[in-house]
């Protein structure tokens, strides 16, 4: 295993006098992959509970029941590659500087050759302590097992948050939507806090896309929305054609 160490989006500046777009990604845009929602019915939940392998409580009633839960989904996303939504939005770094704030925990976005991606739920293809959370390791879509241990002798879990814990990358996130001069959301429902809050963060008259298929009425309470009800990988590019006409491209 190799260990990482993350990027600390406390310190994050812009580099460049690019326009600077700031895009939240939720699980529609990895659907569109072949990366099953964890709403689906009939997906990696397995039948079940959500509080039986995705919270600290599951972790430390069944931890098996959990790194295999994990391990499943770990495997599956590595099969699956990135779409034309995710290399749209790699493109888009050619014109803007761009940051990707996404609730998804697999590595599309990077694979697509995102640079900047911050992930708020944590990540599939890493593992940390138990003990001491910043030792964090990169594995891939190898497995997880009972007795597999960090470098202080203790039982490694996926490096994912669970519900009930608190999501740390929130707090630079909501800093860097705060200055944004473009905001795009794809994939994402905006009711899952604290993630649909970002929006929030926008500064007024900041133009606003939203790409799904279903998109939430309260979307059309902000001012300067432009609004595609369609999947990721048709409505991204009329979305980012819009967004250009802003800056004459």
């Amino acid at each position: 295993m190799e260990r990482v160490i993350e990027k600390d989006w406390n310190l994050f500046k812009r580099v460049t006098n690019k326009p600077f777009v700031v895009v939240l990604t939720g699980a529609g845009i990895s659907q569109e992959s072949g990366i099953s929602t964890f709403r689906d019915a009939n997906g990696l939940w397995e039948n079940h509970r959500i509080e039986e392998v995705a919270s600290p409580e599951g972790w430390r009633k069944n931890p098996e029941l959990v790194l295999h839960f994990y391990n499943l989904r770990r495997a599956q996303a590595h099969t699956v590659q990135p779409n034309t939504a995710h290399y749209a939005l790699k493109d888009l770094e050619n014109d803007f500087e761009v940051v990707i704030i996404t609730q998804n925990v697999d590595n599309l976005h990077e694979r697509a050759g995102s640079t900047n991606v911050l992930h708020l739920h944590g990540e599939l293809s890493k593992v940390r302590s138990t003990i001491d959370p910043t030792l964090i390791y990169e594995i891939g879509a190898k497995p997880i097992h009972i007795g597999d241990l960090c470098e202080k002798g203790s039982q490694l879990r996926p490096h994912i948050v669970w519900f009930g814990e608190e999501v740390p990358n929130i707090y630079p996130a909501m800093r860097i939507a705060q200055q944004a001069d473009f905001f795009m959301v794809i994939g994402t429902s905006l009711v899952v806090y604290p993630a649909a809050g970002l929006i929030d963060e926008v500064k007024p008259k900041t133009p606003i896309f939203v790409v799904d298929p279903h998109i939430p009425m309260h979307v059309y309470d902000y001012p300067n929305v432009y609004a595609y009800a369609e999947k990721a990988t048709t409505g991204v590019p009329k979305a980012i054609e819009k967004l250009k006409t802003f800056v004459n491209l």
